[in-house]
Order: C-alpha cells, then structure tokens, then sequence
C-alpha cells in the first residue's frame, strides 16, 4: 500500500508574538476532543500533484477563504505517526475568520443505523499564540511550530 500523502498551509501573523490559525475537524468523532486535536489545514494529494498546489486547495475547502497571497516558506515533510507524510508551507497574512464556511462530508451516524449526516470538515477555526499551539495541535504536527519560528529567525526576516 502506498504511502497517503498530505499537504498543508500553516498562515501566521506577528504582532506582540506569533499566531498561527489552526482548524478543529469536524464529525462526532472530534467533537468532545480538544488538547491534541487540532490541525493545520490540510489534505490529501497524489504523488503527481504539486503539494503546495494541494495545500492552497484543502486550505480554501476547509475554511472557505482564499489564502494569503505572500511569500510562501517551506517548512518541510514530516511522517506522522499513522505513517502519512505531511507536507507544510507556511505564509503570512491576517485573515479574517468571519467568511469561515467548511466544505462537508457523508457519515453513516449513529453507526449501523443506516442514517447518513452531513457534518463539516472543520467545526472551528482559531487564531493561536504558539504556546497553546503546541497544546492543541496533533502531536505529529508540532514540529511544523519549530520549523516556523527557525525560518522566521533566519536571514531576512
């Protein structure tokens, strides 16, 4: 079985400290959970999709808004502990989450009753200092957190 591939975009902003905006999935499965939860936007692609061309897509499906149009800063692929590798590009901007509006998925719920809902792909999306980043975003994920404030302190910025 191949290995699923993922890309995501995790927009910042700078003021007094750094925000990123992270998005809560959505379903009855994530519902009551919340520390370690968390996620950059982000989604699936095929080996012959440009991931950041799929990181802007599953950015725009999740949460309904265009992305910044900024530089983009690679941060690199990690493998998660499901074995999915995960490809994430930062930029900058200061989005406004009024527009938020989450594309929507199928689910068989409660399961085996035969009942099909649909429930948004991303419940909640939220600007986040990095310290309560690192708290809620998934585990294989913090070290994009790292990875950011190391390009942020290189040359140039």
């Amino acid at each position: 079985m191949p290995t699923k591939l993922s890309a995501g975009l995790l927009v910042y902003r700078v003021s007094a400290v750094i925000e990123v905006l992270l998005v809560h999935p959505g379903g009855p499965f994530w519902a009551r959970k919340d520390d370690g939860a968390w996620s950059i936007p982000k989604g699936e692609y095929l080996a012959d999709e440009e991931p950041l061309a799929a990181a802007i897509r599953e950015f725009k499906e999740e949460i309904g808004i265009d992305p910044p149009n900024a530089d983009v800063l690679e941060l690199g692929t990690i493998k998660q502990p499901s074995g999915k590798k995960v490809t994430a590009f930062a930029v900058a901007g200061d989005l406004d989450l009024d527009g938020f509006n989450s594309n929507t998925f199928p689910l068989e719920w409660p399961p085996k009753s035969g009942k099909v809902q649909e429930f948004p792909e991303v419940d909640r999306v939220e600007w986040m200092p990095l310290d309560r980043a690192r708290t809620k975003l998934l585990k294989g994920q913090v070290p994009f957190l790292d990875l950011l404030v190391e390009r942020l302190a290189g040359p140039g910025y």
